[in-house]
């Protein structure tokens, strides 16, 4: 099938070979049972009172230390996670790599402010990073950098506030405890991703992280920023690391994102009375996005990418990129992916065209693990039409199935 999509331009059009219509490719990896759990699961979380009171409800359990494990981990967990242990995600990953889609193992623990549990979550990060770095179906190790220091100190440190003398060595062991993992990857050779955080946290955490490229991306890209293209100044933030890349020499690696935080960003940015880092809206947003897109390959020379979407035009449009500037479909500096189970109708059906697929596979203890599972449903819900989406695709294949049998 070809589609032909008006794009970005009003008069841009392109050709794709690519077809996200084939639920046959996208979930043959799910037996008959899995889907209607998916069908169920999705059902359930297109309804916003739903996920509102199953959010109030979880968070309350996990306040007064309620048992609902049973409950969570044969559904919504199991559905989105690979299990509480790196040993329990192996099966799911060499499931995943039987259709040539890799993983990306992601340690789903909400950050915290003692120390014991920044150390717990930087021994468990350090492990995914061996790991990933002796099996070959692991494309990358990630890690979401408020784990790893106080939040007041990197809001503080963001903000170019004076610390005092204990919140400036916290800060400085943020910086090597960063430098620890990305230093540990670049010894193994495994790509290692920082996440993106909110606003008046990023700053601080994207001075530590250019230091990082700088000093471990010389010969290739180890370290990978995220880039959240929901903020209008990004696509400038890039232009002057790219600048910043050519003049130091050295290679720069970019996860984009569009944005997890906006609705608590612009209710921030009212409160405390400073101008909105995000887009007035979703247009913008899509045009910074694919904009980000179209300057990364015709900067391959020096930058690696990780496009991390759930758009269905944002993933044909590096396509279409890609042949346009005759980039192989497997060209390691260029990555597609999508979380853990959503978007199959995407991951399958490139990585079944030959383009490199990652998942996105959270894990780590149900009860820790609960605080991302609320946000995804939360975010899922709020999406305009990204639940209906992913019901009606397994909708679809379900008739299918039963047609054919």
């Amino acid at each position: 099938m070809i589609f032909v999509i008006d794009y970005i331009d009003p008069g841009m059009l392109f050709c794709c070979m690519i077809s996200f219509d084939n639920t046959e490719i996208a979930f043959r990896i799910k037996s008959d049972k899995e889907l209607r759990k998916a069908c169920f699961l999705f059902r359930s979380i297109s309804n916003r009172g739903i996920v509102k009171i199953g959010g109030f409800i979880s968070s309350l359990a996990i306040s007064i230390r309620f048992p609902i494990n049973w409950l969570i981990k044969p559904t919504i967990y199991s559905h989105f996670c690979g299990g509480e242990t790196i040993e329990d995600c192996l099966p799911t990953v060499q499931k995943l790599a039987r259709y040539k889609v890799g993983s990306v193992l992601d340690y789903s623990v909400e950050g915290g402010e003692k120390t014991e549990q920044i150390d717990t979550a930087l021994e468990e990060t350090l492990k995914t990073v061996i790991n990933a770095a002796g099996n070959e179906n692991i494309a990358f190790a990630v890690f979401k950098p408020t784990a790893f220091c106080q939040s007041e100190v990197l809001r503080k440190k963001s903000a170019g506030k004076t610390l005092v003398p204990e919140e400036e060595r916290e800060a400085e062991h943020f910086r090597s405890r960063v430098d620890k993992l990305c230093s540990t990857a670049h010894e193994h050779r495994v790509r290692i991703m920082i996440d993106a955080e909110d606003y008046y946290y990023q700053n601080f955490i994207d001075e530590v992280v250019m230091e990082m490229m700088e000093k471990y991306n010389k010969k290739e890209a180890i370290v990978y920023n995220t880039y959240q293209m929901y903020r209008w100044d990004r696509m400038d933030f890039f232009r002057k690391d790219l600048d910043r890349a050519r003049v130091k020499n050295f290679y720069l690696g970019i996860k984009f994102v569009r944005g997890a935080y906006m609705e608590r960003e612009r209710k921030r940015a009212e409160e405390e009375e400073y101008p909105s880092p995000i887009h007035p809206d979703k247009e913008s947003t899509d045009r910074d996005f694919d904009a980000a897109l179209k300057f990364a390959v015709e900067n391959m020379d020096r930058v690696s990418l990780f496009n991390g979407t759930h758009n269905e035009k944002s993933s044909l449009y590096l396509t279409q990129l890609m042949e346009e500037h005759n980039i192989a479909r497997d060209d390691e500096r260029c990555y597609f992916s999508q979380l853990y189970g959503m978007s199959d109708h995407i991951s399958f059906n490139l990585a079944h065209e030959g383009y490199n697929v990652a998942k996105y596979l959270p894990y780590g203890p149900v009860r820790h693990v609960l605080p991302y599972l609320i946000r995804r449903t939360e975010e899922n819900t709020s999406i305009a039409g990204q639940t209906s989406r992913e019901l009606n695709l397994v909708l679809t294949e379900r008739k299918r199935r039963k047609n054919k049998s």
